[in-house]
């Protein structure tokens, strides 16, 4: 079932370039019909940026996420003492900024692009579309991101064990 156009006063610059078939590569559009990747295609806002351009902030209010089309962006997070930290380097196909969708909270960390990149964005408006329109296709891009989001929290999980096998086998005494 295809879904309705946006109906929004400001009109939306789209880049033709992506089409239904670039979006099946995504594993945030997986098992998406055609037609509904024929319509995200034509109504998913693209931007193309600059080395350095900040995405967001950690902190900023956040309503969508984005799914990097080229290019690459690194994403940092502050320590305690208010340093920069990069934890992940992303590439083409990733999806970043998802979590917003999810618990409605400010963003987590900074995202950077860190090479000429193209990013597409998924806002809570074409979430809530899906919801209202095709319940099917929005369960599945919610299942897409719960995926993407387990193996994250997968790979920091082991980093984290690494981690702290690592301070425990530098600080415990030899008995």
């Amino acid at each position: 079932m295809p879904l309705p156009e946006p109906t929004g006063s400001t009109p939306r610059l789209v880049d033709a370039s992506v089409t239904a078939a670039d979006l099946r590569e995504i594993g945030l559009f997986g098992a998406l019909s055609d037609d509904v990747l024929a319509t995200l295609a034509r109504t998913l806002p693209t931007e193309r940026l600059p080395p350095g351009h900040v995405i967001f902030r950690e902190g900023d209010a956040a309503h969508c996420l984005f799914v990097l089309l080229s290019g690459e962006v690194e994403v940092t997070k502050k320590s305690r003492g208010g340093v920069e930290h990069c934890v992940a380097i992303l590439g083409p196909t990733d999806c970043f900024g998802e979590m917003s969708l999810i618990d409605v909270q400010p963003r987590s960390a900074t995202v950077r692009a860190i090479a000429p990149s193209r990013v597409l964005r998924m806002d809570s408006e074409h979430v809530d579309r899906l919801y209202r329109n095709d319940l099917k296709s929005y369960a599945l891009v919610t299942l897409n991101i719960a995926r993407d989001l387990s193996r994250r929290l997968r790979v920091a999980d082991g980093i984290l064990a690494e981690v702290a096998a690592s301070v425990v086998d530098r600080y415990k005494t030899p008995r």
